[in-house]
């Protein structure tokens, strides 16, 4: 097998391919260069002063895919429900908040995954300790 080593390093390679992938995932960069996740944080931190729910990259993706605008007031429901959540014992909780339903895990106060009727047809939650309606 002959190895050509006129080609670029593997580093740039991969420094390339992610490059790509990440300008080819929906867009999901603003002209800023922030990501939707950031963009999520920066406003509950901006509510609250301190960030008292973070959203995963896989739950700001599913919110993002699926046109999930959070309002002040939803966003304010969730934190509170995560605090309820945590104070009761709670590892990994179902938050809901109107017709969304998030997966909390409340000791990182991270949001895992989101979900809305609209693209959830089996309504079941596994992997979770309780559930808050807030």
């Amino acid at each position: 097998m002959k190895i050509n080593t006129n080609g670029i390093s593997l580093e740039q390679a991969a420094a390339a391919y992610l490059s790509k992938a990440s300008e080819t995932k929906g867009g999901r960069q603003t002209a800023d260069g922030r990501s939707f996740a950031e963009i999520l944080n920066q406003k509950s931190e901006d509510l609250y002063g301190t960030v008292n729910v973070r959203f995963s990259k896989h739950a700001a993706e599913r919110l993002y895919d699926r046109n999930i605008e959070l309002s002040d007031d939803q966003l304010k429901r969730l934190t509170k429900g995560t605090e309820e959540a945590e104070s009761k014992g709670i590892d990994s909780s179902l938050v809901m908040v109107d017709d969304l339903a998030f997966i909390v895990n409340t000791g990182s106060r991270t949001v895992v995954t989101a979900m809305d009727p609209a693209n959830n047809d089996k309504n079941i939650f596994t992997n979770i300790d309780g559930a808050v309606i807030a």
